[in-house]
């Protein structure tokens, strides 16, 4: 992933408001001699995104590429993809390793509550008593949840999207409320190089520095597709994945 305290990477930095790609997968891995390659899932909806015909294009390139073969992992996460254009592993893993794939941006109607993730950053975090405690920088996920980095006066720290811990999120008002008592908060300096997040601590082969936005994690060339959702009240909101 990309550096905690740098622009982003896919989780890079998602692209602004008036973007007009989307990310929907980063490349994880490769299968067999035809170019197969894994992708883990940044959108909620591969089945529509990933059908034979549809085109991709890796971060930062107007290159499109033509899936020619799609079907999800049989005994894990995310789907295997194959390109017309790419041939052999050889070549795929010349030019995907590690990349993010993006779409056009279809400008599709959304559901009422539904987020792109770049539309989270900024948002402001405040305790149920009132206190500030910074701003969402990036987003992240772990465990099939998102996962917000908030950055503030108590440094830097990871706040689950999940039920108890998000008491409300309204980023329309650019508002988020969590319960302090329920968050195991785990602050770090901003500058403090020792510290590795969880997302941060799986390998890649290619690690490089993406120009975007400070902090955030997806692409710099799109905004992640994904976005959390808040359930229906009166219960507190749980970020979900859509697009």
């Amino acid at each position: 992933m990309a550096p905690r305290t740098a622009s982003r990477g896919g989780e890079g930095s998602p692209r602004d408001a008036g973007s007009s790609r989307l990310v929907v997968a980063l490349v994880r891995g490769f299968r067999g001699l035809r170019g197969h390659v894994r992708v883990e899932l940044l959108t909620d909806r591969p089945e529509d995104r990933f059908t034979v015909g549809a085109r991709l294009f890796p971060e930062g390139t107007d290159e499109g590429l033509t899936i020619a073969e799609a079907s999800p992992v049989a005994d894990g996460r995310g789907w295997w993809l194959r390109f017309r254009e790419i041939g052999d592993r050889t070549l795929a893993e010349e030019r995907l390793r590690d990349r993010y794939l993006e779409i056009e941006d279809p400008h599709e109607p959304r559901e009422p509550g539904r987020w792109l993730f770049h539309e989270l950053l900024g948002v402001a975090v405040t305790s149920l008593e009132g206190d500030a405690l910074g701003e969402v920088v990036e987003i992240y996920r772990a465990g099939g949840a998102e996962v917000f980095v908030v950055r503030g006066p108590r440094g830097e720290f990871d706040v689950p999207g999940v039920r108890g811990i998000v008491a409300e999120l309204a980023p329309e008002r650019g508002v988020m409320i969590v319960d302090l008592d329920r968050l195991a908060l785990d602050a770090r300096p901003v500058d403090d190089e020792d510290y590795v997040r969880p997302r941060d601590r799986r390998p890649r082969k290619q690690p490089k520095k993406r120009p975007g936005t400070p902090g955030t994690s997806a692409p710099a060339a799109a905004s992640v597709e994904a976005a959390p959702a808040p359930p229906a009240p009166p219960s507190p909101p749980t970020p979900d994945r859509d697009a």
